[in-house]
């Protein structure tokens, strides 16, 4: 008998004994208990108490707000899908606008590298679904959110959230999701401490996360 052999052999013989694995109880709260004001009153405090910056406005200024965000930012990196009436505010690049960024968009037909990213001041994602409980905006790398990549390499994240995608229990936010898909959640600014609880940002991913919720 080989070694292998003897192993599984030991292994099939330790688990015949073994008692039957009960059934896992799954009755968790799939619908959401508060009014669609109060999920947002709930997700705004969750955020801002994450460090993020939190900006509610109608859904018909989202392009203004936006646009007032980037001021003053060099460069953009925008997902092939987001829609472009949310970038309409924008000053063409290269104008003399001081706040014109430059606008890269990633997209199957040309993925931005990491060292272009790397360079790249800021990225500007749509959202999936956020779930107010926690506090958490989930991305599911759909065309309007893009690939985990771009949300994670710059320095600086401007995601922009429907309101009527914030629900207030975890169950609900991943019945919506797709499970095969390359999912990215957030809390707040990318954030962790050493064991003497010395807060560093920006180690996994961008140090500033603003937050635009559209009404």
């Amino acid at each position: 008998m080989s070694a292998r052999e003897d192993i599984l052999n030991r292994i099939g013989a330790a688990l015949r004994d073994a008692p039957a694995v009960p059934d896992i109880p799954r009755n968790y709260r799939r619908v959401s208990a508060m009014t669609a004001e109060q999920r947002l009153e709930q997700l705004v405090d969750r955020l801002v108490d994450y460090k993020a910056s939190v900006f509610v406005v109608p859904a018909a200024e989202a392009a203004g707000k936006l646009a007032e965000l980037l001021a003053g930012t060099a460069s953009v990196v925008v997902p092939h899908g987001l829609p472009q009436e949310w970038l309409s505010a924008l000053p063409p690049a290269g104008t003399d606008d001081a706040g014109s960024p430059a606008v890269a968009v990633d997209s199957p037909q040309r993925r931005l590298t990491v060292a272009e990213l790397d360079a790249v001041d800021a990225v500007v994602t749509a959202a999936a679904v956020a779930v107010s409980e926690t506090g958490t905006i989930m991305l599911d790398g759909s065309p309007s959110q893009g690939r985990r990549i771009i949300s994670l390499v710059p320095d600086r994240h401007v995601c922009v959230l429907r309101a009527a995608d914030i629900v207030e229990v975890l169950p609900e936010a991943v019945a919506r999701l797709e499970a095969t898909a390359p999912q990215t959640w957030i809390s707040g600014p990318s954030a962790t401490s050493d064991i003497e609880l010395e807060r560093v940002e920006g180690v996994h991913g961008p140090r500033t996360l603003d937050v635009l919720i559209l009404q």
